[in-house]
């Protein structure tokens, strides 16, 4: 161990913590310490990247979130225990998330999430409110695909309610974790690729898109050809003020649940024949 290290300390709303701490873990792999209205990132190297990451994003947003940051050298604790100590288990529905470091739980759908690993940890509104879609709308035998993986914390719901499961991520950080957590949990899935909704081959009963507003606008059309008739989509990771923007882009379907939490809405909708 090092005599000093690094203090990245991010200020910022607090309902934008667990979505910019998603941003940081895929291009820093080591934990975070999340706080109300902060985030802190720690290392032996240089967190001036982090930062600079952060700077532009903020730039590509247009303002929609702002951040103050704070690069400090310190002299070393055993930060990875205070981290450990900062992640809580939760429970969403039948199941129960948690970090490796604690014991399931009885008479819960236990899916053990390490969050360094990647984002994903059932803490943020969005995958909150999915895990309670799942709750509702898989069972046994429906096939699901998972578009935006990430840890596949979603795809795990799925496969343990049943389902044979798809999952894809764009990002091949996200598709080894996703491995991992399946692995970590003694789950197998039916297909994972590193791309998105286009390469699929099949079409299946239950879409979920846990990404946010633009990409799902984006590749909406891709979303709805992977999707059965009769079958269901779940969309999530938009923000309340744009909402709209992807109702439009799926007015053709049937809209069957609308969840608010936290500023984050999760759509449901229905591909009704000949919708």
């Amino acid at each position: 161990m090092q005599d000093k290290y690094y203090e990245l300390t991010i200020k910022l709303d607090n309902s934008f913590v667990d979505v910019i701490a998603d941003y940081i873990l895929n291009i820093y792999e080591e934990g975070l310490e999340l706080g109300k209205g902060k985030i802190v990132v720690r290392s032996e190297s240089d967190l001036t990247f982090v930062k600079d990451a952060l700077v532009s994003l903020a730039g590509t947003l247009n303002g929609d979130i702002k951040m103050d940051y704070t690069l400090e050298e310190k002299e070393n604790v055993d930060w990875i225990k205070t981290y450990q100590d900062s992640v809580q288990p939760i429970e969403a529905g039948k199941f129960y998330i948690f970090p490796s470091w604690y014991e399931p739980k009885k008479d819960f759908i236990n899916i053990k999430i390490d969050p360094a690993l990647a984002f994903g940890s059932g803490h943020h509104a969005s995958t909150f409110s999915c895990l309670e879609a799942i709750n509702t709308y898989v069972d046994t035998g429906k096939s699901v695909i998972d578009v935006g993986c990430g840890t596949g914390i979603l795809g795990l719901a799925c496969k343990k309610l049943g389902a044979k499961v798809a999952l894809c991520d764009t990002d091949p950080r996200s598709v080894k974790s996703c491995k991992e957590n399946f692995a970590l949990n003694e789950e197998h899935y039916d297909t994972l690729w590193e791309g998105s909704i286009d390469k699929a081959n099949d079409t299946y009963d239950i879409v979920i898109a846990n990404i946010i507003a633009d990409v799902l606008r984006f590749i909406a059309k891709d979303l709805k050809s992977a999707c059965k008739e009769e079958g269901l989509l779940i969309l999530s990771g938009i923000l309340d003020k744009k909402e709209e923007l992807v109702k439009e882009s799926f007015k053709d379907l049937k809209l069957e649940k609308r969840t608010l939490r936290d500023e984050w809405v999760t759509l449901v909708y229905k591909k009704e024949i000949n919708g």
